[in-house]
């Protein structure tokens, strides 16, 4: 965390340092469980690369696609949940 915020004081939100820590933080997050916070920095992260790269710029592909798979099983989850308090 501390790696990101400093970089994105001294470098700005939209460098590519900042970008790839926050991917990576984002997916350190999940690997520890933080569903919730690693989803919202990715998606953080996929627009601020949406503002810097061209569309089919690979960095943003991949960040776009971990974002579509990360908030799909999070809804699967969720409606685990909601179907396991139903019955």
């Amino acid at each position: 965390v501390q790696v990101m915020e400093t970089s994105k004081k001294k470098l700005g939100a939209d460098h590519l340092d900042t970008l790839a820590s926050m991917n990576n933080l984002a997916y350190t997050q999940r690997s520890l469980g933080r569903e919730v916070e690693a989803i919202s920095l990715m998606r953080e992260c996929v627009q601020l690369r949406q503002q810097r790269f061209r569309p089919n710029h690979p960095n943003l592909l991949s960040s776009s696609a971990a974002l579509a798979q990360w908030d799909a099983e999070h809804a699967v989850m969720n409606l685990d949940i909601v179907q396991l308090h139903a019955n």
